[in-house]
Parts: C-alpha cells; structure tokens; sequence
C-alpha cells in the first residue's frame, strides 16, 4: 500500500493485458517490451522510484493521519501556501527527471483526481451524482498509487456550434443503456496521451454549448476492462538509441482514441450521470482547473529551462555568442521563461482557501501563463532551428560513427571546443526537440493543451476583473452612468 516502485508500476501494467491496437494489430505480449511504449514506461518507472529515493524523504511524499504508509505528495490536498510550495517542489523534481517532455507525468492525474475529490461536495444531494464515488476512487488511487490517463474530447466529426451529432450509431461515446450493473456506454473519444498505458482511464465530459445529457457522465473505470479499446497513433518512437533519438527515444507518450464498446460502468464507477448542469457545473466550480494549471505551469517551466540549455549549448558550441541578434533571440527565451516563473509565484502567493478549506492558487495568473505558453512554445523551437541552421540537417547516425568513416567524420564535424561526436549528439537533441515527428508533436501539443488558444484568450477575458479599471477611467472623465 502507498508509494510503489518503478517495477511495481510496470509489472502491474503488463498484467492488465489492456486492449491496445497499434499499426492495425492487437498488441500481445509485455506492453512494457513493445518498442513503441518501452522507452516512454521506463522513464515513468524511474518516476516512482524517485518517490522512494532516501535522499528525497519528505520531499516526495507524506502521511495521512494513522497511516504508516507514505503518499506521493501530488496526491496531497493543500491546506496552506507551503502546502502549494511543496506540491510545486515535488513536481518539479519529477518535471526535471523528464526535462518537461512528459506532458501525463502521473502527477498531472494524480492532480485531477485529487482535484475532483476536494470539490466532490459540488454533487452533494443532485440528481444521478455519486459524490462519494468520487472520494472513494481518490482513497484507492493514493492507498495503491493508481496511474491515469483521461480523455473528454468528442471526435471532431463536425465543429460546427449547431452540430448535434444524432447519428444511428453513435460517434462520441453516450449512455446507450442503464441497468442494475451501471451505465452502458458507447462510441469514442480522442485523444488519450498514454491512453492503455495506465491503470485506469478517468472519463469526462467537457461542457458545450449543445450538451447531450446521454453524453453529460463521468467516471472512472480500470483499463482493461472489457469491452475498453484503445487504438493508437503512429509511433514517434525513431528508434532505441539514445544517440539518434535522445527525447523520443525515452518520452514518446504515444496518443490514442478510446472507443467504448458497449462497456459497462459499475454503479461505483459513476460520479454522475444524464445531468447537463452538474456535469457544467462541477468543472467551472471545482479546484479542476486550478490546481491542474498549477501542476501543468510547473512542468512547462522546467522544459523552458531545458530549451534555454540546449539553445545556449548550440550557440556556444558553433561560436556565434557575439552576434547581438543570438542575444535578442536568447532573451526571447529568457523573457519567457521568467514570465512563467513570475506568474506560478503569484498564483501561490495570491491563493485563497476555498469554502471546503482547501488552498487553491490563483487562476488569473494561471490563465495568463495558459495563454503565454502557447504562443511562445512554438518561437522557441524556431530559435533553435534558427540558431542550429544548416547544421540542423546534416547528421550521421550513432552507427556511421562506429563505421570505417570515422575519422573523416572527426575531422569534417568538429566544432569549437567540442569534437565531432559530442557536436552531433549535441545537435541530434536539437533536431530530436524541434524537427523530428517527436518534436513536432511537442509544439503541437503544448499549442492545444488546454484546448483551443483564441477560446483561452476569451475565458481569461470573461474572467479578469475589469470593473475597476473601468470606474476609474469613469472618474477621471467624469463621466455619466
């Protein structure tokens, strides 16, 4: 019970025999051997025997009250502002093992599912809510250190604000019956980031404009239960070298669409069910968003620290650190990077506890951050390309270095200060972070990871105290209601 060890992890994943199709085959066999999901569950393994390093005591874990057994601190609801810090110093250990490639680290679930719990009385006395549901899966997710992977996007048939979606079939996943067991549920949804990979899937639906009460549900179910598919994208995966593929190599998490074949969700399952207003409700009232941007800020900052190392490690490498426009593109970086910082200590300074007494960081320094992040994530990995140039292109494999060419390769490749080889292992993780399919899945991802940008510039709009600003500018005029 408590923390598990990395090979906890893996041998309880491989014994699931989840349903994963890959490349139009079932897989069979150790998910874990699988060469599209062996490099991305090795480095998550690493993550919970950080949980258990001595060096890091009380760094990564806690105790609940009367329990021996200790929690990965992600799993700890905050009660004060050093609560928050702790939470935030624990991430950032487990950001800083992945460099902030991982965007399902387990402490992004691990958040929501402790987020669902600390606001879990929203669906206190509501048609179809099961709010101890709720509790009862976060007293299990932390007694048996449970990984998740979520999805809530409908496929995008039609994205077309009057589109209602009434087909013979379904196409996104809905109750199509309901029985003594629990709910049948039907259809798909996209994209699950190591959808398969997980203990357990936690389903949602996001709220809409036309919200179908057939698809207004959440639960959470095991990952091989019957009837659960979950069908995968290509593998970004180039290959098991760490020299050719330094990031993708370890942290392709791998996408898949999750397809409900008439699934039955057991009634302990459900926290709630064919309720539109609870369904909208629960997310905009939670502690969902708040303390999800918190643990998604925190990572993002970690892998611009990252990008700042490689960007600077190319300049000096190749000897352009003189130019003033490397400078202003450096800076650019920079700017960001202590944009982001600046906000994540505001959002924990101005935290407020909320009417469960739970400390929740601020969301407008959150919102801000979610609506940076998106536009400079993808200049960023300009600036490397820009920075790398020509040199981005030209790169012999780890093999043609184990080759009768070697020596005319120490000499052609060689760099200032660095010899050939270092050069292109080097500019391989330039190559690997920025323009292979792994890098460009990074930029898309971080683009869309809270959903659309112009949608996010327009909830921060609707959410920032104005009023203010307006009186003021009312007084100096002396103006006229």
């Amino acid at each position: 019970m408590g923390t598990i060890s990395g090979k906890n992890f893996i041998d309880r994943l491989n014994k699931l025999e989840n349903e994963i199709w890959f490349d139009g085959e079932k897989i069979k066999g150790e998910i874990s051997e699988h060469l599209a999901f062996k490099g991305i569950l090795k480095a998550k393994a690493s993550l919970y025997d950080l949980q258990n390093d001595p060096f890091l005591k009380g760094e990564m874990t806690f105790f609940l009250p009367g329990k021996e057994e200790p929690i990965g601190i992600s799993y700890l609801q905050p009660k004060t502002k050093e609560d928050l810090k702790r939470r935030r110093k624990m991430m950032e250990y487990w950001a800083r093992n992945t460099h902030g490639m991982m965007g399902r680290s387990p402490d992004y679930m691990n958040t929501v599912v402790m987020s669902f719990a600390s606001s879990a009385s929203i669906l206190n006395g509501r048609e179809n809510c099961f709010p101890e549901n709720i509790e009862a899966l976060y007293e299990r997710a932390m007694e048996n250190d449970l990984s998740f992977t979520h999805t809530f996007i409908t496929p995008q048939v039609n994205r077309s604000q009057v589109y209602l979606g009434f087909t013979n079939e379904p196409i996104s996943a809905k109750v199509i019956d309901r029985n003594e067991k629990g709910l049948v549920i039907k259809g798909a949804r996209l994209l699950a980031t190591q959808g398969g990979l997980t203990d357990e899937v936690l389903v949602f639906s996001a709220p809409r404009v036309f919200f179908d009460p057939s698809e207004a549900f959440a639960f959470s179910i095991p990952s091989n239960t019957e009837g659960l598919k979950f069908f995968c994208r290509e593998s970004f995966v180039g290959g098991e070298s760490s020299f050719n593929y330094p990031l993708s190599s370890r942290y392709e998490e791998m996408d898949s669409i999750v397809v409900f074949d008439n699934v039955l969700v057991p009634w302990d399952r459900v926290f709630y069910y064919d309720n539109v207003e609870a369904a909208t409700d629960f997310l905009a009232e939670s502690s969902f968003y708040q303390f999800a941007y918190h643990q998604v800020v925190t990572r993002q900052i970690v892998k611009t620290e990252f990008i700042l190392g490689v960007a600077i490690l190319l300049v000096n490498t190749i000897n352009v650190g003189e130019y003033q426009h490397i400078h202003e593109k450096l800076s650019e970086i920079i700017i960001g990077l202590e944009t982001m910082k600046s906000l994540l200590e505001k959002a924990e300074n101005d935290a407020e506890l909320d009417q469960w007494g739970y400390m929740r960081p601020s969301m407008i320094p959150l919102q801000v951050a979610s609506n940076i992040f998106p536009k400079v994530y993808p200049r960023f990995s300009e600036i490397i390309q820009t920075i790398g140039a020509s040199g981005m292109i030209s790169l012999p494999t780890e093999n043609a270095f184990g080759s009768e060419i070697r020596p005319e390769l120490d000499q052609y490749l060689q760099a200032d200060g660095m010899n050939a080889l270092d050069r292109v292992k080097l500019f391989r993780l330039a190559w690997d972070l920025t323009m292979s399919s792994f890098g460009t899945r990074q930029t898309q991802y971080e683009r869309y990871f809270f959903g659309d940008p112009v949608r996010l510039s327009s909830n921060l709009y609707r959410n920032y105290q104005k009023e203010q600003h307006v009186e003021d500018i009312i007084k100096f005029l002396n103006l006229k209601n």
